[in-house]
């Protein structure tokens, strides 16, 4: 409406002008008729009906400094009288004369002087003052019920677009949050990707991602649970086979047989090894690791005997040890076992699938830590983003990629870290990195 005001000032000057325009075109062509008659001078009649035809009082022309009466009513005209010079106006000046027409006095008479009806002629023209503010008003009552209608319009189309562009698709989010927050895991009423490139479009696009990312979240969670569920149940099974396997391990120790008492000790660790897994296989899914158990370990000695369970299934794979032999280190015998199991395994495990000659697996002494180096393939980018990550990192198509998982935890509880050092055609390094294993 502001705007439609500024608007409305300049278009009801025009509207002025326009109408005094009209009535100083009559006049003058009252003043060329007058011109055709003899002497100028017409009957009373005639006079006043041309006057009439004009819409004005009088019309007068001032030629050579002579003022010439050419119509006259003939009647006393009461009244203010305003002169108003059409010959010398500004924008300024009928934009002032339009906001005094509005106020102006109902006895007002308007004295106008113009360009008369030959050149060297100058026409005077008195008209009354409240017909032409009669039509302003209803000019102005015209553009204020335009106004109105074009506001109306404009409001409605407005209204609209917010509705479908804004309303709609808001409305859209917002439900969806509610729904999300009720059932974050759930797939009803997911909210769909948009092509918008706004704010709004924007933000429904991540709302999308997060639900979507979410939602995987928390039915893997639920897999993981019904995962934990199955573990244990398989884990008291597993418990009591293991026990009597031990029973027959005992049985076996006490064999006189050389082979037999050569490989029954090596069968009792391993099989207490593994009541000792089944017995912790949970623990992956505590908040905290279980603490390690630290105290000197010969740290070739536990390579070694790692490096000969992890490879009883890959004979064609080359194990190379280059630690010292007389290195002690403080670490969990259980745990650096584990670790060093899971890392020379998947290594042979990698070789053997890639068919890489020569299959070597070497595990050195640096100043950065101790190294596993094998001549695999390498890791493709999609494993090394998500290494150590559980059930995401894993190159085979049966793996869980729980292996560097549990390893880089059992590294974590003993005080170190486990690192991808190296990776490419040539082989891949994981360094093991614990507090006493400085040079």
């Amino acid at each position: 409406m502001f705007v439609e005001g500024l608007i409305f000032v300049p278009s009801a000057s025009g509207a002025r002008t326009a109408w005094l325009n009209e009535r100083l075109q009559a006049a003058r062509i009252a003043a060329l008729a007058l011109d055709a008659a003899p002497s100028r001078m017409v009957s009373e009649e005639l006079a006043q009906q041309l006057l009439e035809s004009a819409e004005v009082l009088s019309v007068a022309e001032i030629e050579d400094d002579m003022h010439i009466q050419l119509l006259d009513s003939n009647m006393d005209i009461d009244g203010s009288y305003y002169p108003l010079d059409m010959m010398e106006t500004t924008m300024t000046s009928r934009v002032r004369n339009v906001a005094g027409a509005f106020f102006a006095p109902k006895d007002r008479i308007l004295v106008i002087t113009a360009e008369g009806s030959a050149p060297g002629r100058v026409i005077e023209v008195v008209v009354p003052q409240a017909p032409l503010k009669m039509d302003l008003i209803a000019y102005g009552r015209r553009i204020l019920a335009l106004s109105f209608l074009i506001a109306l319009i404009a409001a409605s189309v407005i209204y609209v677009l917010l509705h479908f562009m804004v309303v709609r698709p808001m409305a859209r989010v917002t439900a969806s949050v509610e729904q999300f927050r009720m059932d974050p895991g759930g797939w009803t009423r997911r909210l769909k990707p948009t092509t918008r490139r706004d704010e709004i479009g924007r933000a429904q696009n991540a709302l999308s991602d997060m639900e979507e990312a979410v939602a995987g979240a928390f039915r893997q969670r639920a897999h993981l649970a019904e995962l934990g569920t199955a573990v244990a149940k398989i884990n008291h099974d597993l418990r009591n086979s293991l026990a009597s396997a031990q029973l027959v391990s005992d049985t076996l120790a006490r064999s006189e047989d050389p082979r037999v008492q050569k490989a029954a000790p090596r069968l009792e660790r391993a099989l207490t090894r593994a009541i000792n897994l089944a017995s912790e296989t949970l623990d992956y899914g505590k908040a905290a690791p279980q603490p390690a158990d630290m105290q000197p370990v010969s740290l070739r000695g536990a390579i070694e005997e790692a490096a000969a369970e992890a490879l009883i299934a890959w004979p064609e794979v080359e194990f190379m040890d280059e630690l010292p032999s007389a290195r002690i280190i403080e670490a969990d015998p259980e745990h650096l076992h584990r670790l060093a199991t899971n890392l020379i395994r998947n290594a042979a495990e990698a070789m053997v699938a890639g068919a890489s000659l020569p299959k070597r697996i070497t595990v050195s002494l640096t100043r950065e830590g101790l190294d596993f180096t094998d001549t695999g393939p390498g890791l493709p980018d999609a494993s090394r983003a998500n290494l150590f990550k559980p059930f995401a990192a894993s190159t085979r198509k049966t793996g869980t990629g729980l292996g560097l998982v549990i390893a880089r935890e059992l590294a974590i509880g003993m005080g170190g870290d486990l690192q991808l050092a190296s990776t490419g055609p040539e082989g891949t390094t994981f360094r093991l990195i614990l507090p006493d294993l400085v040079v």
